[in-house]
């Protein structure tokens, strides 16, 4: 697979090293979060002609259906409710012929409900994990995306970074520590099922139906400003403006998760995953403002400095007569765009950034050029008619 200049690989040959000999077996995914931004990603890698390991059977699993925007995937999809069980049973069940599961949806944490969300996400992974373990009988591999939040929660409960695979848990409620056991707990009851598990940081990608969706969310901010004429105002606090930070496109992370399951020095192994560079807030303010024109003012810092969430409640009309002007797809502002995500890492404090030599020493060694990566999602959304 050929990637475009901005993956800083030539072709996917380079993103991708396999020391197993080729095996031309059919291969059957189930991909779960399919319509998130690694699952997009995922599912695009996966259908292709030279996909790594290939041919691929792609099944897709999400809480929504693809609108007419989405890019014409060869997959089976299906819409599951994961909490139900029954209906766990009856769609996932009835896919006896799985040999890898993808879990790559992104949660978000609103605040105060983290123990909600903890409830609700093991509860979604159980099911799927039983019900494969139960009817897959050639399942193969798990792969459990998860985060950099798995070092962090918030600014007082932190390991200290750089973060490493290696590194003791914290000490709190953590929903990646109990997926992480729940895989654990299920590989080690069934034979010749491997896993991996895989960390990535901020992740740089679109999907309408993303809860963590900075770049999307920056993008349609950014429109709004240049639609009303004003500056691209940074809504966050100093220590957030000044502070490092490493990311994680999309498509890297679907590569190294499709690599891990494929090289045995990926197998039953944690990783993290991020572009391989660092960027200050700051910069990532200043490149996506230059993508729109606009001027970026100095930042105000005051107490009563006002949220993103809070200005772009006001905007949904000023949101609506883009979309109109512009013949965009009907998007509504409330539901596409992230802003308390995006609020969330204007107002962090502290830089967070992964150790990435495991993945390097084991044959991993792929990057992206962080800049180079946000560009390119902001034309994609362009391409996409998202945002004009």
């Amino acid at each position: 697979m050929r990637y475009s200049w901005w993956t800083g690989r030539i072709n996917f040959a380079s993103d991708f090293q396999n020391n197993e000999a080729p095996d031309s077996s059919l291969k059957v995914a189930l991909v779960v979060g399919i319509t998130d931004m690694v699952g997009i990603s995922l599912s695009k890698l996966l259908v292709s002609s030279d996909a790594p390991g290939g041919p691929w059977k792609v099944n897709g699993i999400s809480r929504s259906s693809p609108s007419n925007w989405s890019e014409s995937f060869s997959i089976n999809f299906l819409q599951c409710n994961l909490l139900d069980l029954a209906d766990v049973e009856e769609k996932i069940g009835a896919l006896q012929d799985v040999t890898h599961l993808f879990w790559v949806p992104c949660i978000h944490f609103p605040a105060n409900q983290e123990e909600h969300v903890h409830t609700v996400t093991v509860h979604m992974f159980q099911n799927v994990v039983n019900a494969l373990m139960a009817h897959a009988d050639h399942l193969q591999h798990i792969c459990l995306q998860t985060s950099d939040k798995h070092y962090t929660m918030n600014s007082t409960v932190m390991l200290d970074p750089p973060f490493s695979e290696h590194m003791p848990r914290l000490h709190t409620l953590n929903v990646y520590h109990s997926l992480e056991d729940i895989l654990l707990n299920a590989v080690a009851k069934k034979e010749g099922v491997t896993w991996s598990i895989h960390r990535p940081s901020i992740v740089l990608g679109f999907s309408p139906w993303s809860y963590t969706n900075l770049i999307g969310s920056l993008a349609m901010y950014a429109t709004i400003c240049k639609h009303e004429g004003l500056p691209f105002q940074f809504l966050g606090n100093k220590k957030s403006w000044e502070r490092f930070v490493d990311a994680a496109d999309a498509n890297l992370i679907a590569s190294q998760e499709v690599w891990a399951c494929l090289d045995q020095n990926g197998k039953n192994q944690v990783f993290n995953v991020a572009n391989g560079d660092v960027i200050s807030v700051k910069r990532l303010w200043k490149v996506v403002a230059d993508e729109f024109g606009l001027e970026v003012p100095t930042p105000y810092y005051g107490k009563t400095i006002t949220t993103l969430e809070e200005v772009m409640s006001e905007k949904d009309e000023v949101w609506d007569e883009i979309v109109r002007i512009h013949d965009l797809h009907t998007t509504k502002l409330s539901e596409v765009g992230c802003w308390w995500y995006v609020d969330s890492v204007l107002n962090a404090t502290s830089s967070s950034v992964l150790n990435l030599n495991k993945s390097k020493e084991l044959g991993f060694t792929s990057f992206r050029n962080t800049e180079v990566a946000i560009i390119h999602w902001i034309h994609e959304l362009r391409r996409k008619r998202f945002i004009p």
